[in-house]
């Protein structure tokens, strides 16, 4: 009884923080050290730290795995399950009514400010992103790599992203030798979620070939992305841009960017912002067609790196003291960068060039680099101008 109680306490924080944290996964991250450790002492503020270091290695939506993961530390796997339920439901619920309503509407004009922030929101990312990662002259060849490569074949295909990211990563692998040696363990490893992963990867695609039918394939597209990306939402938005814009056309450039600056101003994951998409990926089969884009792109998102966290989380103590594993991260990071910095520049080229869309964009960008302004009012601020204007 004395567990249920707990678990049922721990899940309404999580709903807390669901409808509460704003500001992507680092304000995340501050908001649980406050909640999960200082107030409710579910963990250590080292176990904290040390979950989130793991999360922002695998691929997959850091904060939702790292809130997932201190529901396993906490119950095993049903009461992780339920707390990627109770933490993604708020946050895609609005994106879904989202992308219905402005489907709906016969004009989006009062979006007009929000698509030029949106662009300012990538650069601000890609900036943030760059400073982080970037601190070796490999890394920011890879970078500067990566970013003309975006530019050039970004639209050419979906697995030109997921390609980069293994390439950068491959690349800086082989600089093993710089790392430290640690003394190592043997791996025991636990297989079920890794097969369960690569299984369902391979039965949805094999489904989607087969059927054509669209909810599958929007399953397929949003687990194989979910499946490749690092680095949060920010890095999620030119392998999106690129897919559902550039290449299958799904959605156009306008409603792409008010979806992704909707999305600044709700609590909660970023990679909610697939929910919009799914919507809007189904728009000519009714607000039931709707529904269903937008649970086959949530569920297809926010599976892969649930399986891949209960997988690693067993033996990560083991594989961590591996010099090629810490090596290929400087690669791989510096690729997501690069690429995250080419989305803004691809998702402002549709954008009519004037004097208003350039001043919108560097103005976003300003506040958010030299201010401390949230998110939120800022895209709120937007939307209300749109409406006057």
């Amino acid at each position: 009884m004395f567990k249920r109680v707990r678990y049922f306490i721990f899940l309404r924080d999580v709903l807390v923080l669901a409808v509460s944290a704003f500001g992507g996964p680092q304000a995340h991250i501050a908001i649980m050290f406050d909640l999960m450790v200082k107030k409710r002492g579910y963990l250590t503020e080292e176990d904290l730290i040390e979950l989130n270091a793991l999360c922002q290695i695998l691929p997959g939506p850091t904060s939702t795995q790292t809130v997932t993961a201190i529901g396993f530390k906490i119950g095993g796997p049903n009461l992780a399950y339920l707390t990627l339920l109770v933490w993604i439901i708020p946050a895609v619920t609005i994106m879904t009514v989202a992308g219905i309503t402005i489907s709906q509407l016969e004009s989006t004009e009062f979006t007009r400010f929000i698509q030029p922030m949106a662009v300012g929101f990538v650069a601000y990312a890609g900036l943030k992103i760059s400073r982080k990662v970037v601190k070796t002259k490999t890394s920011a060849v890879l970078w500067l790599l990566a970013l003309i490569a975006s530019l050039t074949f970004g639209s050419g295909s979906p697995f030109a992203f997921p390609a980069m990211l293994i390439i950068g990563g491959a690349f800086t692998a082989l600089k093993y030798k710089a790392q430290p040696i640690e003394e190592k363990e043997g791996i025991k490893i636990r297989w079920a979620n890794f097969i369960l992963w690569a299984g369902f990867f391979v039965f949805i695609a094999v489904l989607g070939h087969f059927t054509r039918y669209r909810p599958i394939l929007l399953l397929e597209n949003f687990y194989r992305n979910g499946s490749l990306i690092f680095g949060g939402g920010q890095v999620l938005i030119p392998f999106l841009y690129g897919e559902f814009v550039e290449f299958k056309h799904y959605l156009t450039s306008q409603e792409f960017l008010s979806g992704y600056a909707l999305v600044q101003s709700v609590p909660g994951p970023v990679f909610s912002f697939c929910s919009y998409i799914g919507a809007l990926s189904m728009k000519n089969y009714g607000i039931g067609g709707q529904i269903l884009g937008a649970i086959s792109a949530s569920v297809g998102i926010f599976l892969p790196g649930t399986f891949l966290i209960f997988f690693v989380i067993r033996f990560w103590e083991s594989l961590k003291r591996y010099r090629m594993v810490k090596a290929s991260l400087e690669g791989i990071n510096a690729a997501s960068a690069g690429m995250v910095v080419s989305a803004a520049f691809l998702m402002f080229l549709p954008l009519e060039v004037n004097i208003l869309n350039i001043s919108v964009t560097v103005c976003t960008f300003s506040l958010l680099t030299f201010t401390k302004v949230p998110p939120p009012v800022i895209i709120l601020s937007g939307l209300l101008i749109g409406f006057v204007f």
